[in-house]
């Protein structure tokens, strides 16, 4: 699996294992024509994406759905305060 930049790669990673552990992931290795290094970190990096995934994607119960879905149909119009710091923030910003 190739990553972005992979001719960059500087950074380290290692691992102790058992014997076993290291002799049943060099015949995978070898079964999928791949060094145990190229092996490992292909597996280990979709792992990583989907617990990161999992993690980051937002859960919603049935009402939260309905909330966001209403508010994203009909979005309410900024409040004095929103307003009042969207023209701060526009001011600050035009004039650097």
């Amino acid at each position: 699996m190739a990553t972005a930049n992979a001719s960059a790669k500087s950074a380290r990673l290692e691992a102790r294992v058992s014997q076993e552990q290291k002799d049943l992931i060099e015949r995978a290795a070898a079964y999928a024509g791949r060094t145990v290094s190229d092996f490992v970190l292909a597996h280990v990096e979709v792992a990583a994406k989907k617990v990161v995934e999992e993690y980051e994607r937002l859960h919603l119960d049935r009402e939260q759905t309905r909330v966001l879905v209403d508010a994203l149909l009909a979005p309410k119009h900024p409040g004095r305060k929103l307003r009042r710091a969207v023209e701060d923030y526009r001011k600050r910003v035009e004039s650097r």
